[in-house]
């Protein structure tokens, strides 16, 4: 395996969501079903992350239509509505159904530091967990084994980024694919999602960043 082939298979990056018919034609081919744009949109980005499970926990039979529906190696970030983070056992009963699409869970804490609710959170899952901590209270708080999001330096196995301004111009998008090389060549693994559009910019910044990541092997 090559140094580049290495570093994209630790590299699960994607857009914030894919069922957007504003995308059509301009991502999906015309005429497209929308209950194909799944199965297209994974043959062309290896990740996405899934944020209306932050809203309505699906079905374990959704999860599992949706693991069948990409190939190896895709992989879903999933973000847990709030009652998950009391009730962590039944939010990861139903996400295992991804089998081994299952990516990062990301949980979204909007109140101030609560370390009993942390301890409780860390010590009920086994899951990679990314901690989007909304309230300055929890500047500081180690949260390990689980990362924060946006943190390029956490002390984990993984990193998860959220991209949520477009990046202009594309030497940003350069200096990105840069940073992203050095970190997965420690042996990292990045979930990194651009933010969803009307127009279908995400998936374009998504396969532009993977095209500068695969620069080095011209």
């Amino acid at each position: 395996m090559t140094a580049t082939a290495s570093r994209l298979a630790r590299l699960s990056v994607g857009t914030s969501g894919w069922s957007y018919r504003s995308w059509q034609p301009g991502f999906y081919p015309e005429g497209a079903a929308s209950e194909d744009f799944l199965r297209f949109y994974a043959t062309r980005l290896p990740s996405v992350e899934l944020n209306s499970t932050g809203y309505r926990l699906p079905s374990e039979e959704q999860f599992a239509r949706w693991a069948a529906a990409v190939p190896d190696g895709f992989r879903f970030a999933v973000k847990a509505p709030p009652r998950a983070l009391r009730d962590v056992a039944t939010f990861e009963e139903r996400v295992r159904a991804l089998g081994d699409r299952l990516g990062v869970v990301r949980f979204v804490v909007e109140s101030p530091r609560d370390d009993g609710l942390l301890a409780l959170l860390l010590g009920s899952t086994s899951l990679p967990v990314a901690l989007d901590l909304r309230d300055g209270s929890w500047d500081g708080v180690d949260v390990a084994p689980a990362v924060r999001v946006d943190d390029w330096e956490a002390g984990a196995p993984f990193r998860y980024l959220r991209f949520r301004e477009p990046p202009h111009p594309d030497e940003e998008l350069a200096a990105t694919a840069g940073r992203l090389r050095r970190l997965l060549d420690t042996g990292v693994h990045v979930y990194a999602y651009f933010r969803h559009e009307d127009e279908p910019t995400a998936p374009a910044y998504a396969e532009r960043l993977l095209e500068l990541i695969r620069a080095d092997e011209r």
